[in-house]
């Protein structure tokens, strides 16, 4: 066994797995305020892609610049979605809701489209190809700098939870009854919890795009970003960190020597099979809450 090689797949896919978990914190944000999985999270991640390179491209703005206006777009419509969308769904069975984020999904993706056509395109944020070489094993620079993204994000939010708006919003994803009783605005703090996962979405879009171009395929992380916030557990940011690094690293390895035995397409079948299995034998996550019901 190549321990170079091995090295090399596990660290890559690691620091790719921390990327993961940018989808993966959305996905949890939205679901710890209002109980439903976002299935449109890779979509807004496809979407902030774009507006990054039209605001780059089309204005000229600097990369920089794109990145922060792409943002204050996404926030608003995060808001948007959750008052336009969503908000007239309060009461209904969660299928319904569940399937209006998939209807989103597919709106935004089509839209996308019909707008940017299906031409994959390059989007530089300034982080060099070259690889970097830690002795004989060699990272990609982009997935480094993603995985402390991930990270600073990570520490970000835990230290957001801890203050009066996040204290907020951790009381209405505990009991919604409870937090209308005494006067705190559950609608608000859902449309928050989307404007936030918006956000998240375009750190996530930028460093997507970088590594791999911009285009529909984008919108395909979301089967990443959900096996990862399913492995962590649906309400746990701490979760979908470890999660990532870890579903990351097993992809990596496992079809960087499954690949050449069967031709190919091996990623795929490695997050599939872990999504199922995760939720066959530990549907709660590694760290979400086990909610028992009694009758």
């Amino acid at each position: 066994m190549d321990l170079s090689l091995l090295a090399e797949l596990a660290l890559n896919g690691a620091l790719s797995g921390l990327m993961y978990s940018l989808l993966a914190m959305g996905i949890v944000i939205i679901y710890k305020s209002s109980a439903v999985p976002n299935l449109a999270q890779g979509a807004l991640t496809m979407l902030s892609a774009y507006l990054v390179l039209a605001f780059a491209g089309r204005f000229n703005f600097p990369i920089w610049a794109s990145i922060v206006l792409t943002m204050i777009v996404m926030f608003f419509t995060g808001i948007t979605i959750e008052r336009v969308a969503l908000r007239r769904l309060a009461g209904r069975p969660i299928i319904m809701i569940l399937m209006m984020t998939l209807g989103l999904d597919i709106f935004i993706r089509s839209t996308s489209l019909a707008i940017w056509g299906s031409s994959g395109r390059r989007l530089s944020v300034g982080i060099s190809d070259e690889p970097l070489f830690l002795g004989p094993v060699l990272l990609n620079r982009t997935y480094v700098v993603g995985a402390v993204v991930a990270i600073s994000l990570f520490l970000l939010l835990m230290f957001f939870f801890r203050t009066r708006k996040g204290i907020v919003l951790r009381a209405i994803s505990d009991d919604y009854i409870a937090s209308w009783s005494i006067g705190i605005s559950v609608e608000r703090g859902v449309a928050f919890s989307w404007a936030m996962s918006a956000v998240l979405s375009t750190s996530a879009g930028v460093l997507w795009g970088s590594a791999q171009g911009v285009n529909a395929g984008l919108a395909m992380l979301l089967l990443k970003g959900l096996t990862v916030a399913v492995m962590g557990g649906l309400d746990s940011l701490g979760g979908a960190i470890l999660a990532g690094l870890l579903l990351g690293l097993f992809e990596s390895v496992a079809s960087g020597y499954l690949d050449p035995l069967v031709g190919g397409g091996s990623r795929e079948l490695v997050i599939a099979s872990t999504l199922i299995l995760t939720i066959l034998i530990r549907p709660h996550g590694l760290f979400g809450r086990h909610d028992i019901e009694r009758i």
